[in-house]
């Protein structure tokens, strides 16, 4: 059983409280959670699976902008005035999420200063996380950004322990949150699996000498 750190607030216990207003809803792997253009109108909180975060261009090209997991919040735009999603969410794999009504989110945020703390920690790191990917799209290789895409996946650097075997997760899909084709990722990808950074045995495994990718100038 995984402890908790000393000093660290339970989020999932206090949204889980009875005095907390919120609704527990399951999705399937491709459900949509919400859609670019709806309203935004609550705050999501994934208590198990992965949930991808797209935009779709006027062209109708899909960008792959964040993959998330558990632990994580997201449609916090709702708290910025944003009357429309931006984006459209979509369950990777069977995902639970907690989702928060706008107004029930404000005030816990006013009344939980614990909360609040952690709220904004999220923000700030997923700033950070969107000036990192654009750093990456523009400075480094598309073998680089795949190899700390599927880092990423796996939750390495995370407080919590690295998933090593990723959840199904499409060479499109990764082709997209890259921005390159698909057949460049299956290149890399046969590549890290003969170098041993990855194997297939059940799962996408990541082994921590994938970082060697990252690191290599």
């Amino acid at each position: 059983m995984k402890r908790k750190k000393k000093g660290t607030f339970d989020v999932q216990g206090f949204l889980d409280s009875s005095g907390v207003s919120r609704k527990i809803v399951e999705f399937r792997p491709r459900d949509v959670v919400f859609a670019q253009g709806d309203p935004s109108d609550s705050v999501m909180y994934i208590q198990q699976g992965t949930v991808k975060i797209s935009v779709l261009s006027e062209a109708g090209k899909e960008a792959v902008i964040a993959i998330l997991g558990p632990g994580e919040f997201f449609g916090e735009g709702a708290l910025a005035a944003q009357p429309l999603r931006i984006a459209t969410a979509t369950a990777i794999v069977a995902s639970r999420i907690l989702v928060v009504e706008k107004q029930e989110m404000i005030r816990v945020l006013h009344k939980q200063h614990e909360l609040s703390d952690r709220f904004i920690t999220h923000i700030l790191a997923r700033n950070i996380r969107v000036e990192e990917d654009l750093v990456d799209h523009l400075f480094n290789s598309s073998e680089k950004r795949l190899a700390r895409t599927l880092l990423l996946l796996a939750r390495y650097g995370k407080d919590d322990e690295p998933m090593h075997v990723l959840p199904k997760v499409s060479q499109e899909m990764l082709a997209e949150m890259v921005g390159t084709t698909r057949s460049r990722v299956n290149f890399f990808m046969n590549r890290f699996k003969k170098l041993g950074f990855i194997e297939y045995n059940g799962g996408l495994k990541i082994n921590a000498s994938l970082l060697s990718v990252v690191l290599h100038d």
